[in-house]
């Protein structure tokens, strides 16, 4: 394992071989118990592995995603099984055109006390959870966003001038869909920039797609027995015995706080000068207006990345960094995470748009300029 006291950290500390090996041992075994958790997950999502990785890495950083894709690539199955394997309280919320905030943060009530009295108190929301999902969040209207996008950056919602702090961990996971924008209310560029991530979701492989279409459409036949046999001892009818029930079991792999630990734990972890340097240059690089942007990137690039893209390559490189067994983030992090990154916080102009020329296509020379010389 690399050693963590490297001459080109940018951040050194004065520690004793025993506190040394006292982090590797932790990055080691921190690292064990997140692909256990991978493991798990994929068991019961299929073909999505690339969006599986880059959604813990996003949770280890402490961060919000963003996951554009069309209807039935598994979104809401994903987190659904993700939470329990986590042990975090999960909460799903259909945004619509009419979500008002206060269905999302909560409201003050008039209630009836013990003694009879009336008093206001506050109903929590939704929002009041560990995993929340907010699915198809560009069909509601920028007020419930804003809302939402708050509870996000400041972990915590006002009502009525009261300041209300959700739970540790808290994580918030959104989707949307990349076609159907008729009566969408889509994220300006300086809500999207909260969001960590954005991770596009695609069609799985044909074999994925295959064990889709046959294990989440059958039941055991054993398992249906079983449940007759039960039904008929019991005396309890058979379709209340099955209300209710998941169609897949997974076990839990983390206590919830150790999740809050691992996120601390890879803080720790130094950037080198040449990956710091590296993640420079290329943000930089995309800025039209920038004197280090190529060509390219002035004539086809409306609007490029600013600060809050360097921060998410610090704080993500190194939960990937954590989820791989590493002590330090390297150049495959930034390739990793360079599209996740970057591709919501700059925008192509329309006529590159016309001519196929997209952010994709931006990035991918970037990188290409900067971490794969000639």
């Amino acid at each position: 394992m690399e050693n963590l006291s490297t001459e080109n950290a940018t951040r050194s500390e004065n520690l004793s071989d025993e506190e040394l090996d006292i982090i590797a041992a932790d990055v080691e075994a921190a690292s064990e118990s997140l692909k256990a958790v991978l493991d798990e997950v994929r068991g019961v999502v299929w073909g999505q592995d690339d969006i599986i990785e880059l959604t813990l890495t996003s949770m280890i950083a402490g961060g919000n995603v963003l996951l554009e894709g069309l209807p039935g690539l598994a979104k809401t199955r994903f987190l659904q099984n993700l939470a329990p394997i986590l042990s975090m309280e999960f909460k799903r919320v259909q945004f619509t055109p009419d979500l008002m905030p206060g269905d999302i943060t909560g409201s003050v009530i008039l209630d009836e006390a013990e003694n009879g009295r009336k008093e206001f108190r506050f109903q929590k929301g939704p929002i009041f959870t560990q995993l929340f999902m907010a699915d198809e969040i560009n069909r509601a209207g920028p007020r419930t966003q804003s809302a939402l996008l708050e509870a996000m950056q400041e972990k915590k919602v006002s009502v009525d001038g009261t300041s209300y702090y959700l739970q540790k961990p808290f994580h918030v996971v959104a989707t949307q869909n990349p076609l159907e924008q008729d009566g969408t209310y889509p994220l300006p560029e300086a809500q999207l920039d909260r969001f960590l991530m954005k991770i596009d979701l695609d069609y799985p492989d044909r074999e994925s797609e295959k064990r889709v279409m046959l294990e989440t459409t059958s039941t055991p036949a054993s398992k249906y027995l079983a449940l007759k046999k039960q039904s008929e001892e019991t005396d309890i009818d058979l379709r209340e015995r099955t209300e209710g029930s998941n169609d897949v079991e997974v076990n839990a792999v983390l206590d919830k706080f150790d999740l809050i630990k691992m996120q601390e734990l890879s803080k720790v972890l130094p950037l080198s000068e040449s990956f710091v340097d590296a993640v420079l240059n290329i943000v930089r690089a995309a800025r039209p207006d920038d004197p280090t942007a190529p060509d390219f990137v002035k004539e086809h690039v409306e609007w490029g990345p600013g600060p809050r893209a360097e921060q998410a390559f610090a704080q993500a490189a190194r939960a990937r960094a954590l989820l791989n067994g590493r002590l330090t983030p390297d150049n495959d992090d930034i390739r990793a995470l360079a599209q996740p990154i970057l591709g919501h916080r700059m925008g192509v102009k329309f006529s590159a748009r016309s001519q196929d020329y997209t952010e994709k296509t931006v990035i991918n020379e970037l990188l290409k300029q900067h971490l794969d010389p000639v």
